[in-house]
């Protein structure tokens, strides 16, 4: 695994690696290659998977149930950026539709689609 590097947000840097092992393509040694090579079909169901136990953690009481939902947020914000890059959507695109809805109700925002 990649080490943290200072000054750059882990999101950031998660999107970086992501992007490196989607330009080598090694898929015998990195598991984010084997997901891109398997596309949406792949990575898909492992969103899926990831939040549903995100959900799950965050039922389980106490300190240890709120540990637990962080590790799972974690895996499925991993999984997420995976899929997202699967389809060439970058982080910033995400952040600026988030920004468009921020003058918009959520209420009206939802009934708008």
């Amino acid at each position: 695994m990649a080490r943290a590097r200072l000054g750059m947000r882990p999101l950031d840097q998660l999107v970086e690696i992501i992007g490196q092992r989607r330009s080598a393509g090694n898929t015998d040694k990195s598991y984010t290659a084997q997901l891109l090579a398997g596309g949406v079909a792949k990575i898909g169901p492992k969103v899926t998977e990831e939040a549903a136990e995100v959900v799950e953690a965050a039922a389980e009481p106490g300190d240890a149930g709120r540990l637990h939902t962080i590790r799972e947020a974690g895996d499925l914000l991993y999984h997420l950026l995976v899929l997202l890059a699967a389809r060439d959507i970058s982080l910033d695109e995400v952040e600026a539709e988030l920004a468009r809805r921020f003058d918009i109700s959520g209420l009206e925002e939802k009934a708008a689609r």
